[in-house]
């Protein structure tokens, strides 16, 4: 994991507040829906579309993806909007579960194991399975953050990673070979270390980057917009996609894009690894 410079320009992250649109507004939108991928427009992440979770105060969220029959099979992702005071000291109900924070706007304290950690923009957790985690906003504005969850897949002999925190603004993106720096991956783990069965990295494009290819492979794939625009090719579908814009990709649903802003395009991307192909359903 390589350090960034502290002379690079801050990274912004794409948030959503709610509201309602005005009965002014045309019902048609950008949202799809497919046996191979979706697309959730900023647009729907309204109010009404909210959900509340027991043991969380002063909390809403929205869910992106879950475990369902056609759609998400290995992961669930909310984001989640936490008012002054409010947070959780029993945040995770399931002892198997793994997650990832990462916060898109305002402050917020995690604390893990009796140790506090104060995190902002750009803040990065893992948190394994059993672990000891409360969460509090302590400020005076709510935070907002993208919470994904998996059920980790234990292997004998392989010991369950550390919790660890850290920060998207302190790590080096990797540029992908021969991309001259145009397709670059921030990467929160060693893509080795196969005691991790997910990846949760942030992918960026300059302006006019490419995806030159459809990738088709086995990871499941859940992409939240951070900031930019690019146009995605999927499934034999071109869609457009902008900052606040959430996408799944199904396992080996062809994907391509360029980035099409004047900006750089950069998402967070889920994927899962390094586990054998289950043979059977149960």
């Amino acid at each position: 994991m390589s350090q960034r410079s502290h002379d690079a320009p801050e990274r912004t992250y794409y948030a959503p507040h709610g509201g309602l649109p005005p009965q002014s507004q045309l019902i048609h939108g950008r949202a799809v829906f497919t046996e191979a991928y979706a697309v959730i427009p900023k647009g729907v992440m309204s109010d009404i579309v909210t959900s509340f979770l027991p043991h969380w105060e002063k909390t809403r969220l929205w869910v992106l993806s879950r475990p369902l029959s056609g759609f998400a099979e290995t992961f669930s992702q909310y984001i989640m909007e936490v008012s002054p005071g409010g947070g959780s000291e029993r945040p995770e109900p399931d002892e198997g579960a793994e997650g990832v924070l990462f916060v898109v706007e305002g402050e917020m304290t995690l604390t893990i194991a009796g140790e506090s950690y104060a995190m902002g923009p750009g803040g990065y957790a893992y948190l394994p399975p059993g672990c000891d985690w409360q969460l509090r906003n302590g400020s005076d504005a709510p935070v907002r953050f993208h919470w994904i969850r998996k059920a980790y897949e234990y292997v004998e002999g392989l010991d369950v990673p550390e919790a660890f925190v850290t920060n998207d603004n302190d790590i080096a993106p990797i540029a992908m070979p021969d991309t001259d720096g145009r397709w670059a991956t921030t990467r929160f783990v060693d893509p080795q270390d196969v005691r991790h069965d997910m990846h949760v990295n942030i992918v960026t494009f300059q302006p006019g980057g490419v995806i030159p290819f459809d990738e088709t492979h086995v990871m499941e794939h859940g992409l939240y917009v951070l900031e930019g625009r690019a146009v995605y090719h999927l499934n034999q579908d071109w869609v457009e996609v902008e900052a606040g814009d959430y996408m799944w990709l199904r396992a080996f649903c062809p994907q391509s894009c360029y980035a099409a802003g004047p900006g750089p395009f950069r998402y967070l991307l889920y994927k899962d690894v390094n586990r054998h192909m289950k043979l059977r359903l149960s």
